[in-house]
């Protein structure tokens, strides 16, 4: 999935129609990137590109933080009827479980 492709289909998850939203959108796509990259690859800051496996999370991910604004570090809330709390002042741990770590070997260097 490309990078308007992404955007599209954060654009139908958030409910955002037209482009004035499209910059806002693509920060939270980017991101939300950069979480499973860390998470994915967590020694090796080599890595630029989320994994095509974990499209649909990218945008998944950009959605959750985009309803989340106004609201970032939210624990507990209650007004009228309506409760709100969040798992952790971050992406919670649950949609991030799905991401496999990738790990290599470590070679052993040959001593002179």
């Amino acid at each position: 999935m490309n990078a308007t492709e992404k955007l599209a289909m954060l654009k139908v998850l958030v409910d955002v129609k037209g482009d004035t939203q499209d910059l806002a959108l693509t920060v939270y796509l980017a991101l939300a990137g950069k979480k499973i990259i860390n998470k994915a690859f967590p020694y090796d800051s080599t890595q630029t590109e989320v994994p095509s496996r974990y499209d649909f999370l990218q945008c998944e991910i950009a959605a959750y933080l985009w309803n989340k604004r106004g609201a970032e570090g939210e624990t507990s809330h209650s007004e009228n009827g309506v409760s709100r709390s969040y798992e952790n002042a971050d992406v919670p741990s649950s949609m991030l479980k799905e991401i496999v770590p990738y790990c290599g070997s470590i070679r052993e260097v040959a001593r002179e």
